[in-house]
């Protein structure tokens, strides 16, 4: 006779394996609530506000459970814990943009700044000069930006995990990286 395995027991992989062979929401229900705690807290800490922060895993959970399939997900934990940080990030880029009247997107922001600041540096140019002369500059920012610029340009880091990593906000880690960007070229223009 065939004995069922426990769910609880089941590896997340496992779980979720069985969710889209069956296609049956409880599964994926049970694998979601292994994280709400983690993840609770995860929005919590982006969003300060406990009841956003209840509603954004709420979201969460019924956006995934549309769309889960879709993806190929080698580490479910470290997966949900990136895409709760994404959606934090969606939420607060809404927010901001209702506050400050301006369209702001975290993706098409990154995209922007990196592409500005890659254009005052063709990383394909090999001129040891102007490379000199950019880590010169880099030193010279203040350690808020310089610390920003670095994760950001050359640890290729998003603004969320900046944030993540240097406990500094969304909007800040977008201010800095801009003042920074508008200080280098300012550096590189006063010493050409």
């Amino acid at each position: 006779m065939f004995r069922r395995i426990s769910i609880s027991r089941q590896s997340d992989e496992e779980v979720l394996r069985r969710y889209r062979d069956s296609g049956n929401t409880e599964y994926f229900g049970k694998l979601y609530n292994r994280y709400i705690p983690l993840l609770y807290g995860i929005a919590l800490k982006y969003l300060n506000d406990t009841e956003s922060a209840e509603n954004a895993v709420m979201q969460l959970f019924e956006n995934l459970l549309e769309n889960i399939t879709q993806y190929d997900i080698p580490n479910f934990r470290t997966w949900i814990f990136s895409v709760m940080k994404n959606h934090c990030s969606q939420i607060l880029q809404k927010k901001d943009s209702r506050e400050i009247i301006t369209d702001f997107d975290t993706e098409t922001t990154e995209t922007e700044e990196r592409d500005e600041f890659l254009d005052l540096f063709d990383k394909s140019d090999n001129n040891k000069e102007k490379q000199e002369q950019l880590k010169s500059s880099i030193k010279k920012l203040p350690v808020e930006q310089r610390i920003t610029i670095i994760r950001f340009f050359i640890e290729e880091m998003s603004f969320a995990d900046i944030s993540d990593t240097t406990e500094y906000s969304l909007k800040q880690v977008q201010n800095y990286i801009q003042d920074g960007i508008r200080n280098l070229k300012n550096y590189i223009e006063t010493n050409s």
